[in-house]
């Protein structure tokens, strides 16, 4: 390669990166509802995390940088793969960001806040569903096409996708607390067991434990009042509020494809949509940059 090939080369990608930055500035700025959520969240991020630095939170502050990036998210994407996330759907991602990692971990809702970890976890089934549901059209070269297809098939998609992203979640809670002695699978307080395992005449039978009141570790009662479950509650709980989120996106789903979305429900304001050439920020800036212009300003 010339010298002259390699400067282009250089340029070329300054340029490309250039236009990458004012494209995520305009995306950012597009609408404004998600403008005003996304910068308010990353203020509370960051005065957090510096709180965390402060006191010597340094596990709490990694996870107040990983949402912080994770706000980012949703924009990067939009930018990259020339998708169009609606302002609903674009919100409730940046507030399940922020409800996870920093409510959840940093501020312990998890531990503290009854039913905190059922309740993203239908969030997550729900918006799961809508990005299945989204991918027939996304990948569809014709999205007059999609209409065309049997609703139910799409409602089905919908479903499959969310619930398979709902059991690769529990792969990788289990494995965390497997590998790296974590607690992803929440433990669960029980007063009866049944198992075949404490059958001594080795014939399948089922012997019940009703009644637990107290479990003793090594001499030592634990002093929950019962038997501790080691995440198989937890987990199948999770699963199901998933089924849950997952049902009522694919229902919604359903009639907005039957009626080629014409009749408005839930499920429109979170499926996503290829960009038009309007709202195409980054290939804007790229034509701009080509030609040594400034980047468009996108609508307020």
């Amino acid at each position: 390669m010339s010298k002259l090939s390699k400067k282009e080369a250089k340029q070329a990608k300054r340029r490309e990166k250039k236009s990458f930055r004012q494209a995520m500035e305009q995306e950012l700025r597009e609408h404004r509802s998600s403008f005003i959520v996304f910068y308010t969240l990353r203020l509370l991020v960051i005065v957090i995390f510096v709180r965390q630095l402060m006191v010597g939170g340094y596990e709490s502050a990694f996870y107040c940088a990983l949402a912080y990036l994770l706000l980012y998210v949703p924009s990067w994407i939009q930018v990259k793969f020339h998708i169009e996330l609606p302002p609903a759907l674009e919100i409730t991602v940046l507030c399940f960001i922020y409800a996870a990692e920093v409510l959840g971990e940093v501020n312990a809702f998890y531990v503290v806040v009854p039913h905190w970890d059922t309740m993203l976890h239908t969030i997550n089934g729900f918006l799961a569903a809508a990005v299945g549901f989204a991918l027939v059209v996304l990948l569809n070269d014709d999205e007059r096409l999609t209409f065309d297809l049997s609703p139910l098939f799409l409602a089905l998609v919908a479903f499959c996708f969310s619930m398979t992203i709902g059991v690769l979640w529990e792969f990788f809670e289990f494995g965390m607390d497997m590998f790296f002695h974590t607690d992803m699978q929440r433990d669960t307080v029980v007063n009866a067991i049944y198992s075949a395992t404490l059958d001594v005449t080795r014939s399948n039978k089922v012997v019940a434990v009703p009644g637990i009141q107290e479990v003793l570790i090594n001499g030592q009662d634990l002093g929950l009042g019962g038997y501790l479950d080691i995440g198989l509650i937890d987990t199948m709980k999770d699963l199901f509020v998933n089924f849950i989120g997952a049902v009522v996106f694919s229902v919604t789903g359903f009639f907005y494809a039957k009626t080629k979305g014409g009749k408005r429900t839930a499920a429109q304001g979170f499926v996503p949509s290829k960009k038009t050439a309007e709202h195409d920020y980054l290939n804007q800036a790229r034509e701009k940059n080509r030609e040594g212009g400034d980047a468009p300003e996108g609508p307020q």
